[in-house]
């Protein structure tokens, strides 16, 4: 592969999902424990390695001095049924899998690694349903996590709900990023839907209410890794400055 960092593997023995969980490690090449990590915490975490191609992005942003100590850690699902029971804001599972990011995985990382303990050095990154995660879980636990990057994510009325509820939104940055071509997009249960629209509005609630916002309406953008990939790197430097 040619990567200059570490990627190891880790398991976390989930009380609240009642499974083994896999956490996917990728550690800069001049890792020291004298030095403090930010983390970068993404559902859909195989995808974003393998398709999103972050562990080399990883590598040529820190050797340019483009981003700052920043530990990335992929969470993979078992197939899209898993993946949608976890992510989705309905999803069965949804509410234990908030509970495993926020009491379960990041005392693992902090016990694990040299970390700030602080917010403003966690973010939790996802493309579609898993930037619906992002986001539900950060407004759930701001202290925990202060950096939210969401790229084309799933938006309905329990979003846009509890994002006009949510008290902590000033306490997190917020990275958001739709292609103006998703209007039409097949989601994985075969229903059609338009992710534009209902991203607009969020961005309409989200614009007033934050305190750090990036949003981005992409060119030609479609509900696909070949745009959230091309958008990969302003992402990360815009986020681990």
């Amino acid at each position: 592969m040619g990567r200059k960092g570490s990627m190891i593997e880790k398991q976390i023995n989930s009380k609240y999902l009642q499974e083994n969980m896999t956490l996917t490690i990728y550690q800069p090449e001049d890792f020291s424990p004298l030095y403090k990590y930010q983390l970068c915490i993404m559902q859909d975490g195989n995808d974003y390695y393998q398709l999103g191609r972050v562990a080399t992005l990883s590598d040529r942003l820190h050797d340019n001095q483009e981003i700052t100590n920043t530990i990335f850690v992929g969470i993979h699902y078992k197939d899209k049924f898993d993946r949608r029971e976890k992510y989705h804001p309905d999803g069965k599972q949804n509410e234990a899998y908030i509970k495993f990011l926020g009491h379960e995985v990041v005392p693992f990382l902090d016990h694990l690694f040299p970390t700030y303990y602080m917010g403003q050095s966690r973010a939790l990154l996802g493309d579609s349903l898993a930037g619906t995660l992002a986001l539900m879980t950060a407004i759930r636990y701001p202290n925990t996590f202060g950096k939210v990057i969401m790229q084309s994510p799933y938006v309905n009325e329990t979003v846009l709900n509890a994002i006009k509820t949510a008290k902590n939104l000033d306490r997190i940055a917020i990275y958001h990023t739709i292609g103006k071509a998703e209007t039409n997009v097949q989601m994985t249960n075969g229903e059609r839907m338009d992710f534009l629209t209902p991203n607009r509005k969020l961005h309409d609630i989200l614009q007033s209410t934050t305190s750090s916002y990036d949003y981005y309406e992409l060119e030609a953008g479609e509900h696909t890794w070949k745009y959230w990939q091309q958008d990969m790197k302003r992402t990360l430097i815009s986020m681990f400055p």
